[in-house]
């Protein structure tokens, strides 16, 4: 019997926890233009909200991925839980700016202890075959969170634009609770003790990791989720406040065109996500994700029917869909015995491309509506073409080999 199939209730209890947090990030994306009125704030403003999540998570990561190999990984999803479950309460209450702030500050923080957490434990309970399905598994939750998030945040707020905040809190407390008394420990007690010290000092601080991460063999890996994030942010950050203020779209409308340009990626990822990458390598899944991402993200500045921005968004959702646990799958199998730290440095990259993202596309927008997406694109296919020089440097060790960190 597998790994992963000794181990299913554990993968559903993670997938559980990782569709709730994101589906909490998605609940902002169709109710942020009525935000944007009550509040009065622009475009610039709310570039600036979604960068100061990703900025505590890009902050929080490295050290949450090396607390999660020394002190296991039930320990930072479950604190990480807690804290998103406050965050979005707290969002819920809001009635200024910087308690907006605040809110995607500690939810960044409670990201960072979740997602690299939740990745090393899917590597701890699977084989090098298993890696891309267990991946997959956890990937299709967060497309589905983002796929519920909207469709509850547009839906929802017809009761009242704060309500969704408020469930999502409760909710994200109760799975908490659930991976407390029943998720296992993926590490056992002695690997835990073994390397609490030594990976840690090794490792060293943030800068000093981002530092040496040029000389690990996944840099060009990390390079491409840089600059991948940072386009990709631009198209999500302006999504619902692009179709509101040039189609003037209610945040049901954004709702329903996200959740439906969403739900293919959930399936593709849940069923064929495994054979795909199988097939066809990571390398070149990657490469044609990225390309069919930019080049529909372009489009979408040309079409002004309602089907048309629907089919639009549905081949980019589906493209980011595959992509982001193509990568992620990639540098999982390339990154050793070193799950957490590796999952660390992923989502600090990440982090760095959404913080810089969403600040260049708010104050674009503020200029020009059509700017972000066209920056966009550009940044797309260019990390298109570093993909395919990246392809041809990358080497994935054998299970015994273990990357030098220095």
């Amino acid at each position: 019997m597998s790994l992963m199939l000794k181990n299913r209730g554990a993968v559903l209890i993670l997938m559980l926890n990782i569709f709730l947090v994101f589906m909490g990030i998605g609940l902002i994306i169709p109710i942020m233009p009525k935000f944007m009125n009550s509040l009065g704030i622009g475009g610039s403003t709310i570039g600036l909200l979604v960068a100061t999540f990703s900025l505590t998570q890009f902050l929080f990561s490295p050290l949450a991925g090396r607390l999660a190999d020394s002190y296991g990984r039930k320990r930072m999803i479950v604190i990480g839980m807690i804290v998103f479950s406050f965050s979005e309460v707290l969002f819920g209450l809001a009635n200024a700016p910087v308690l907006l702030f605040v809110s995607r500050m500690l939810g960044g923080v409670s990201a960072a202890m979740i997602m690299p957490a939740v990745m090393a434990y899917v590597a701890d309970i699977t084989t090098q075959d298993e890696r891309a399905a267990g991946m997959g598994y956890i990937n299709a939750a967060i497309t589905t969170g983002f796929i519920i998030g909207p469709g509850i945040g547009g839906y929802i707020a017809e009761f009242g634009i704060r309500v969704p905040f408020f469930a999502a809190g409760a909710v994200a407390l109760i799975a908490g609770c659930i991976s407390l008394f029943i998720l296992r420990e993926s590490l056992s007690a002695k690997k835990t003790s073994s390397d609490s010290s030594a990976p840690t000092d090794k490792e060293g601080s943030l800068l000093s990791q981002l530092i040496r991460s040029y000389r690990e063999p996944f840099f060009l890996s990390l390079i491409i989720v840089f600059v991948m994030s940072f386009g990709l942010a631009n198209f999500e950050t302006v999504f619902g406040l692009f179709v509101d203020h040039k189609f003037g779209f209610e945040p049901g409308d954004i709702a329903f065109i996200i959740t439906f340009g969403s739900i293919a990626g959930a399936v593709v990822q849940a069923t064929a996500f495994s054979w795909i990458l199988n097939r066809f390598g990571e390398k070149n899944v990657i490469s044609v994700c990225l390309l069919f991402a930019g080049v529909f993200i372009f489009m979408t500045l040309f079409v002004h029917k309602f089907w048309l921005i629907f089919a639009v968004t549905f081949i980019v959702f589906l493209a980011i869909d595959i992509l982001r646990p193509a990568i992620g799958t990639q540098m999982s199998k390339l990154a050793a015995d070193r799950q957490g730290y590796v999952a660390g440095l992923n989502s600090a990259y990440t982090s760095l491309g959404n913080i810089a993202g969403p600040i260049l596309a708010g104050y674009l927008f503020d200029i020009d509506i059509n700017y972000p997406y066209t920056l966009a694109c550009i940044v797309l296919l260019i990390c298109f073409g570093l993909s395919l020089r990246a392809g041809k440097r990358m080497k994935v060790p054998s299970p015994d080999h273990r990357p030098s960190a220095n």
